[in-house]
């Protein structure tokens, strides 16, 4: 158990790796500062603390993509937000993204490609080749299948609010369906990937590369 656990935690350190709270503090404070000030204050702290993620991040030497990826983002929809006279517009690039995560998973899947292979295939540099075997497709597109039904589920929950104009329901529903709904997803979908990868009985990454014909160990760990 204890080793399963450890493999699960190394797995998701290289999937999410560099990954930090700069792209979920900054909205919270947004949403707590508004209900309390002017929507000015609440886009000027918000844009300050993504700022300031930014400058600690440089100071220690570690990846920036995710500070400056926060605070553009932070820039943009605080932007939307201020122009539209609307607070609750704040959050309308989050609802674009999910409506995009949609279509690509959709569009994945009717085209053959599912996005969880693409993903793995990005992150990891398995052969691509691989993914599209008979026996170890399947368990991909199944992963797809699931993320496609979180990513309409999160659409419409945050069209709902978004229609509300709640503003701290926006940001709350947002924090919890994003990096804890995602590690959540990550995990589950890595459990079943492998377990379905072991039913398909088919080679792992390795015994593809290297040619090798049956009987395969298949593949037991990363997916």
């Amino acid at each position: 158990m204890k080793a399963r656990i450890k493999e699960i935690s190394e797995e998701l350190k290289l999937v999410i790796s560099g990954k930090t709270f700069d792209a979920l503090l900054p909205p919270l404070l947004f949403a707590v500062v508004n209900g309390r000030y002017q929507l000015t204050v609440a886009g000027i702290l918000a844009i300050a603390l993504a700022l300031l993620l930014g400058l600690i991040r440089l100071a220690r030497k570690q990846p920036l993509r995710y500070a400056m990826g926060g605070l553009l983002g932070v820039m943009l929809a605080t932007g939307i937000a201020y122009f539209s006279n609307n607070a609750a517009n704040y959050y309308l690039p989050k609802l674009v993204t999910s409506a995009l995560l949609v279509m690509a998973a959709l569009v994945s899947l009717v085209m053959g490609k599912p996005m969880a292979a693409l993903t793995s295939h990005l992150t990891r540099g398995w052969d691509l080749e691989w993914y599209w075997r008979k026996d170890v497709k399947p368990a991909y597109q199944e992963v797809t299948v699931l993320w496609l039904l979180f990513f309409l589920m999160r659409l419409v929950l945050q069209l709902i609010l978004f229609r509300r104009g709640d503003v701290a329901e926006l940001a709350w529903t947002n924090t919890l369906l994003g990096l804890p709904f995602t590690l959540a997803g990550l995990i589950l979908s890595y459990l079943y990937g492998i377990w379905r990868l072991r039913n398909l009985k088919g080679p792992s990454v390795e015994e593809h590369r290297e040619g090798k014909r049956q009987p395969w160990e298949g593949q037991t760990r990363g997916f």
